[in-house]
């Protein structure tokens, strides 16, 4: 699903003009990057847990030529799914 459609269903859903959803979703996101970047977590009830986590240098390989390089220390996200979530995707199972 892209920003387009999701934007397209929330306008849909809950009565408000395209541009207001979209005003919405946009809010949506920068906000969750800020707190990402200010706190390092954002709990969704229902949907889960975002969470950022520092990885640290280590050496790996290019994979076309197969020499040695040092991939950088940085931080990446780690998404924990909430219970309810991973339940109703395994409902129909």
């Amino acid at each position: 699903m892209t920003k387009a459609e999701l934007t397209s269903i929330i306008a849909q859903e809950t009565g408000l003009t395209k541009a207001d959803a979209q005003k919405a979703v946009t809010s949506l996101v920068s906000t969750v990057l800020k707190t990402l970047k200010k706190e390092g977590r954002l709990a969704l009830y229902g949907l889960g847990v975002f969470e950022t986590v520092k990885r640290p240098k280590r050496r790996g390989r290019n994979p076309r030529t197969g020499e040695p390089l040092t991939i950088k220390a940085h931080k990446a996200i780690k998404f924990k799914p909430a219970k309810q979530l991973k339940e109703s995707l395994n409902n129909g199972k």
